[in-house]
């Protein structure tokens, strides 16, 4: 394995970016869910889901999942042979936000980005074994690291790979983040440590107290360079119809670091998801606060957006909702080129999160 290196710099002063999802991967990161507190009837319903994203995923790319050692076993057993398993501990399996943002450079060299990881705002306790993922995963992959004093889950940004950021003012500029930073402060971190010149921010995120207060990618993406895809709902009654029109307004009057205006799907929301009875009843009440998060008729962030771009496909959330077909017809038209598979994806959402939310690319390199 080769040895990696903590560097004392930034990716822009190192001449490397972070490159949109749809560039090619050279594999995908999981983690294998088992807190008691989260995941309901011991986390069985959320492991043969998370079996479920990983075996799609592997059709397209190397999957590697990484799981405890008392769940390796069972996730050995789970997983198909492609699939591999390591022994790694984690809090919670967002791997998303507690992973490795990876930057690539013109050579071809890949590094990883360790950002502070704080539960989103200290929601959850604990969270050291979280803040370590991203270390851990690197030293894995054996790529050289960047620590980031700013605190950032990699759900709360979107970047087209050509210099151009999305995030939200919700999330980035929530004071349970980075208090003492300024949103200018927080503009030139971003800079310094993707790679771009331009930071987009729309306002609200899907759903009204939503666990991660906002991220983007349950609410816009890019799906290449220039191009845009947008959670919409236009339900009357819905507060979230409010947040999607602000959204488009926003995005309509931005201009891309290529100096392009952009261009708006509309990626119909599904019906309104709430917890049940039963669904809550499912988990454990010992733990760090995630039960308290997950009261029975809670509004759930469901949105078809939080979807994996992998190489030749797309997987994407299900919900066993009328608007699964429209949502998938008009993802499989913004890629025409990759195959759009979509999956049960409810067990996922009972624990805060989807299917972009669990998985972590690492771009290709060299």
């Amino acid at each position: 394995m080769r040895m990696t290196t903590l560097i004392h710099s930034t990716p822009r002063r190192d001449g490397f970016r972070m490159p949109g999802e749809f560039e090619p991967h050279a594999g995908c990161w999981m983690a294998w869910p088992e807190r008691p507190d989260n995941w309901r009837d011991g986390a069985g319903p959320a492991q043969r889901a998370f079996a479920d994203v990983a075996t799609a995923i592997s059709e397209f790319e190397p999957v590697t999942m990484c799981a405890s050692a008392a769940q390796w076993e069972r996730a050995r057993a789970a997983l198909p042979e492609q699939i591999r398993v390591v022994e790694l501990t984690t809090d919670d399996s967002w791997l998303r936000d507690q992973g490795p943002t990876f930057v690539v450079n013109p050579k071809g060299a890949v590094r990883g980005i360790d950002w502070r990881f704080n539960a989103w705002g200290v929601k959850y306790e604990p969270y050291r074994n979280d803040d370590l993922a991203a270390r851990k995963i690197c030293e894995l992959a054996g790529v050289d690291r960047y620590r980031s004093d700013m605190i950032l889950e990699g759900g709360s940004i979107h970047v087209d790979g050509e210099g151009t950021c999305l995030t939200t003012e919700e999330c980035l500029l929530n004071p349970n983040r980075n208090p003492l930073l300024s949103r200018a402060q927080i503009e030139t971190n971003l800079r310094a440590y993707l790679g771009v010149d331009v930071v987009i921010w729309l306002g609200e995120g899907v759903c009204m107290d939503d666990d991660t207060n906002g991220h983007i990618d349950l609410l816009a993406c890019f799906a290449r360079p220039g191009v845009v895809a947008l959670h919409w709902t236009e339900a009357p009654a819905d507060p979230q119809t409010a947040r999607s029109r602000d959204a488009y307004a926003r995005l309509s009057a931005a201009v891309d670091a290529r100096g392009r205006k952009l261009e708006i799907h509309k990626i119909p929301a599904p019906g309104i998801q709430t917890i049940t009875e039963a669904e809550y009843a499912g988990l454990r009440r010992e733990g760090g606060g995630y039960v308290e998060e997950r009261a029975p008729g809670r509004r759930m962030a469901a949105s078809y957006l939080n979807f994996y771009i992998a190489n030749g496909g797309i997987v994407m959330p299900g919900f066993d909702d009328p608007a699964d077909a429209p949502a998938q017809e008009a993802i499989q038209a913004l890629f025409p080129d990759r195959r759009v598979v979509q999956l049960p994806s409810r067990e996922i959402l009972l624990g805060g999160g989807n299917i972009h939310c669990i998985t972590q690319q690492q771009p290709a390199g060299a």
